[in-house]
Formats: structure tokens, sequence, C-alpha cells
């Protein structure tokens, strides 16, 4: 008997994470790791957990994530984008209360790229008039 499972893909900054839901206990691994042992703040894990409290489907499903590229800052929130995203594969009548949240919308904001002339996007180096 095949194990259902629901995967999605969520992106932030420069960060990817592919997204497995399996019927289970609550675990979140990524990368092979467990979730505290991954990330260490508690701050990204409460970010990572927002679309399992806001679904109220917090121990239900193990949660199987592959991330990589970025900071990991922009991998939570990959992270976080992608299980929004799997539980609408679960149950379509999450979309509400997921889009409340603001949790399906993808975040645009990019690096800005460098421009000649400068040493950053906008930094200049400081004006001498002398």
């Amino acid at each position: 008997m095949a194990v259902v499972n629901y995967s999605a893909t969520g992106r932030r900054k420069s960060s990817v994470a592919r997204v497995r839901l399996v019927p289970g206990e609550g675990k979140i691994t990524v990368n092979g790791r467990e979730l505290k042992e991954y990330f260490g703040l508690k701050t990204l894990e409460l970010i990572i957990n927002q679309p399992l409290e806001a679904t109220e489907t917090k121990g239900k499903y193990d949660v199987l994530v592959n991330v990589f590229g970025g900071g990991i800052s922009g991998q939570a929130g990959a992270i976080r984008h992608g299980i929004a995203r799997a539980l609408l594969e679960v149950d379509a009548e999450y979309r509400p209360v997921l889009k409340k949240a603001g949790l399906l919308t993808r975040d645009p904001r990019e690096k800005e790229r460098r421009k000649y002339g400068l040493k950053k996007a906008r930094k200049a180096s400081q004006f001498s008039k002398r």
C-alpha cells in the first residue's frame, strides 16, 4: 500500500524549499536533520510552524524538507511557503485561512543588483570636496 504524501515548492529570496507532507505525528525534518538542530533559533521555528498552526494540523503530518540557497532566514520563509502550498493539496478548504494569514503569497523582495560606479546597489563612496 502506497503512503499518501503531498508535495509543494516554496521560495523566498534566493532559497528554494521542496516540502513533503506525510501523515504522521508532527516531526519536521530539514535536510535530514531535526528542525531544532538545523535552525536553532526559536523565531525561525515559529515562522515554519505558522501554516500548521493556522490550519490546526500541527500533530497530523510529518514534514520532510529539502532546502538550499540563501541564508537561514530566507530558508525558513521558503519552508513556510512550501508547507502552506502543500496544505492546499491536502484540503482546498484551508485556502481562505492561509490566504488571510498571508502565507500563500510569495514574498517578491530580492537583493538588488550592484551598479557600476558604486560599492553596492546604492552605496557610493564618500564624497570629498578636495
